[in-house]
């Protein structure tokens, strides 16, 4: 079967090259859609990927469109990575949170800025799934837009659209631990179960044999070390060193380990967005603030898009050597997994889908990330066993959380916006939560038409 890939939000910095280079990769005829409703961005996509897939000769037919609805019917496969607001956004709602003592080390899943971001994403996130379920019923539609499993539960509760959420970090974090065990990664089993970005891994082993021993020890000597850091570490340029040592240790999710015998992904910088109460405030975590180095995230990102679109627009050919600089050896699951289900082989890969059942003691509409297995009907969640009382405590109030935003993004109920960032744990008082809502809420307006007529209840 000749694949109609469709791209939604495709104007995307990061995602869309990396992307076409795996669809190039594959070597099998496809048309490819991109999709963007920025004009600029969807222009410097198209002109890309066609540089892309030339520099190739690949057997690959791009079109481009600022209307999804043009391309969607025919669509064999979906993927959708929309950002609304775009950077701007991301850069407001961490900067307001800060007025409030709150620090973002991500600000794309949870605390405030996951929160706003999530108002933002909804109501655009459904309306695709809506246009999915009318145009191209029978696609296999994946999301990557965060944060994913609110993304992915208001589709679910809104639609009939059978959306599954993909993300790399299980697989890059069981990378991570093999490291950590200095064994190859081939040798490393693992069940990884949890929300996205709070994913835990409940069972290690390394050619058959429990793990966790040996990766408790090294675990132990990352907060040791961590801590040792700290004494020396400041928010000062010239303490960058030591800073990025102690993040590089990843001293918060080796501690965690310790405490509830499962290791958390994706990383400290998502896992604790997870905690905020165990980072409030400025020098929190082991002697530094979290979040200062967003501006220059976003500020790569924006020159990101500049080179793309000077490489996009420029009358020259790319270097023969960029899709390897793309890659940069690293690959996302989307193609493999299409490629599995066609093939009906059996193969494992970890996805966000609704519990059901899946995991025994969490909520049965909840987004799980979890592992599952490609069939010729798609991917089928493996079933688990109850989670450990402590693991499944992490997740509980964090599951109402995703309730409470789904609920205030569709019914535009600021009140509920302030119960969910209460529920998040970042803010100081209930006074601050109100602040904060009226303060995203006016900054983002024309991003939010459903909050006009919203006020504060009473």
């Amino acid at each position: 079967m000749k694949e109609q890939v469709v791209i939604i939000g495709a104007g995307s910095a990061y995602f869309t090259r990396k992307l076409v280079v795996d669809l190039i990769e594959r070597g099998e005829p496809m048309d490819l859609g991109l999709v963007d409703t920025d004009e600029t961005a969807c222009e410097t996509a198209e002109k890309l990927s066609r540089k892309m897939v030339a520099l190739r000769q690949a057997p690959i037919t791009v079109r481009a469109s600022t209307d999804r609805r043009e391309l969607l019917p025919g669509a064999t496969v979906v993927i959708s990575t929309i950002a609304v607001g775009g950077r701007r956004a991301w850069d407001t709602d961490v900067m307001i949170s800060r007025k409030y003592g709150v620090y973002h080390p991500g600000g794309d899943t949870a605390m405030p800025a996951g929160t706003s971001r999530s108002l933002r994403a909804i109501p655009p996130a459904v309306a695709v799934a809506q246009d999915v379920v009318e145009l191209a019923p029978g696609a296999l539609y994946f999301n990557y837009t965060n944060p994913m499993a609110v993304i992915c539960r208001a589709i679910r509760k809104e639609t009939e659209a059978d959306v599954v959420g993909l993300c790399t970090g299980v697989r890059d974090v069981g990378r991570g631990i093999a490291g950590m065990l200095d064994v190859d990664p081939s040798r490393l089993r693992y069940n990884a179960v949890g929300i996205n970005h709070l994913t835990w891994f409940t069972e290690i082993r390394v050619d058959g044999i429990d793990a966790k021993p040996r990766l408790r020890e090294i675990a132990a000597e990352h907060v040791r070390k961590a801590r040792e850091l700290a004494v020396s570490a400041d928010d000062s340029p010239e303490k960058q060193s030591v800073r990025h040592e102690i993040s590089r240790l990843e001293p918060f999710c080796c501690g965690l380990f310790l405490l509830l015998d499962a290791f958390p992904a994706v990383g400290d910088g998502h896992v604790v967005e997870f905690f905020p109460h165990l980072i409030r405030g400025e020098r929190s975590y082991f002697g530094t603030t979290l979040g200062l180095g967003s501006e220059r995230q976003r500020s790569r990102q924006d020159e990101d898009f500049a080179r793309m679109q000077e490489e996009a627009f420029s009358p020259n050919p790319l270097p023969s050597d960029y899709l390897e600089k793309v890659a940069d050896g690293h690959r996302e699951d989307v193609v493999p997994i299409v490629c599995s289900i066609r093939a009906d082989d059996g193969a494992v890969y970890s996805a966000n889908l609704p519990n059901h059942g899946w995991v025994p003691n969490l909520p049965g509409d909840a987004i799980i990330e979890g592992p599952t297995v490609a069939t010729a009907a798609g991917l089928r969640p493996i079933a688990q066993p109850p989670l450990s009382p402590g693991v499944a405590g992490t997740l509980a109030t964090r599951f109402q959380w995703v309730e409470t935003v789904v609920e205030a993004a569709v019914e535009g109920n600021r009140d509920k916006v302030a119960a969910a960032l209460l529920l998040d744990g970042a803010v100081a008082s209930i006074d601050d939560a109100e602040s904060l809502t009226d303060e995203l809420l006016a900054a983002h307006a024309d991003h939010l038409p459903q909050f006009a007529n919203s006020a504060k209840a009473g």
